[in-house]
């Protein structure tokens, strides 16, 4: 008989996000968009943890190719991560749904038919959330789960630091679905303080894009590990809405810029991301309309929003940050290594364990 605790059933690391995806762990890799790929995600799950493959930034032949790519590295489950405006949104789902996909995630609000369609295929939803009234609203519309990120968190994120945003969450979901704390997160002691938020598990993405399996160049991750937890900035100058990222010149620059400056420029790089991922003309137009309508930009907002994603991809994957977007929490501060992602699923679950021994001992 095995004395793992995962395996006996008396694990307090094994929690209802684990049963509910079949994951060993719950500590998650979110779906960074350009680092998320299929190397990194099977890494992750095949450690015991949860990866998540980032698709927003692949075209339909590369989100095909990177759910293979997970499947021949690992048959251990996984999940995929997507925009609730995309325009092909349901040809997608009904793609990773039949490749067997455990999990769908959404950095925002999915639609209820985006929901129904990923429950009639037998997959979960768990989308990201930074308010509670966000939470509620995700409850009532029928998730399986949500990621609580506080303030802390990296790309776009909310001003309620995480502290004081999980147990909020918590508080707002009660027992019905899992929670996942997401922002600040990075070892086991931090797991442990999830637990006993009352959240199920933690989500974590700079963690994990500082690891050997992160297809981010070297020196970007050089840029990364040498930042303190000053170094990071929240700023609306990519796309109009508070984005976390690493100061550089090119944030100041961004946000010094006037408006007319900045339109030319984000317009070209709009349009070199749709190039990079094949979306149609017609449809660049008529995600940019819904996003506009979803999230009230003004049509210079617009063009940000269009242009950010290459503005990420120059730092991320041509390893120039001089033009280019360094996304980040400001976890990165805490950060000075780079594993391997089994030897950081591992590290902290001995640190978790060793946490709650610690706490359960008797005190003289």
């Amino acid at each position: 008989m095995s004395d793992d605790p995962s395996e006996t059933g008396s694990d307090p690391l094994r929690t209802r996000f684990c049963d509910l995806v079949g994951c060993r762990y719950p500590i998650v890799q979110t779906g960074m968009g350009w680092v998320s790929g299929a190397n990194l995600t099977a890494a992750t799950s095949a450690a015991g943890g949860f990866g998540i493959l980032a698709a927003v930034t692949m075209t339909p032949d590369q989100l095909k190719a990177a759910v293979a790519g997970v499947k021949e590295r690992t048959d251990a489950p996984f999940g995929v991560n997507f925009r609730a405006d995309q325009p092909d949104l349901i040809e997608r789902l009904q793609f990773v749904t039949g490749q067997g996909v455990k999990l769908v995630s959404f950095a925002g609000a999915p639609t209820k038919d985006a929901i129904k369609l990923v429950h009639d295929a037998g997959a979960v939803v768990v989308p990201t959330v930074g308010a509670r009234r966000h939470a509620e609203k995700m409850l009532e519309w029928g998730v399986d789960g949500v990621i609580a990120q506080g303030g802390e968190g990296g790309g776009h994120t909310g001003t309620v630091p995480t502290s004081l945003l999980l147990p909020q969450v918590v508080d707002a979901v009660g027992e019905a679905i899992p929670v996942l704390g997401a922002g600040g997160f990075h070892s086991g002691a931090g797991l442990v303080a999830a637990l006993a938020y009352g959240a199920d598990g933690i989500a974590m993405g700079t963690r994990f894009l500082l690891t050997a399996e992160s297809r981010v160049p070297d020196d970007i991750k050089a840029r990364y590990t040498a930042a303190s937890v000053f170094d990071t900035v929240v700023t609306t100058a990519l796309d109009g809405a508070p984005q976390r990222v690493i100061r550089t010149e090119m944030i100041d620059g961004l946000e010094k810029a006037p408006t007319v400056l900045k339109l030319p420029a984000a317009l070209r790089r709009a349009l070199a991301f749709r190039k990079q991922t094949g979306t149609p003309l017609k449809e660049l137009v008529q995600e940019g309309l819904a996003m506009r309508k979803s999230q009230d930009l003004s049509w210079a907002q617009l063009a940000m929003a269009a242009n950010a994603p290459m503005l990420i991809k120059t730092a991320l994957v041509d390893g120039d940050p001089s033009v280019g977007v360094l996304p980040t929490g400001q976890v990165t501060g805490v950060i000075g290594e780079l594993p391997s992602v089994a030897e950081l699923v591992e590290g902290i679950v001995a640190d978790a364990r060793a946490t709650l021994t610690r706490l359960g001992r008797t005190r003289g």
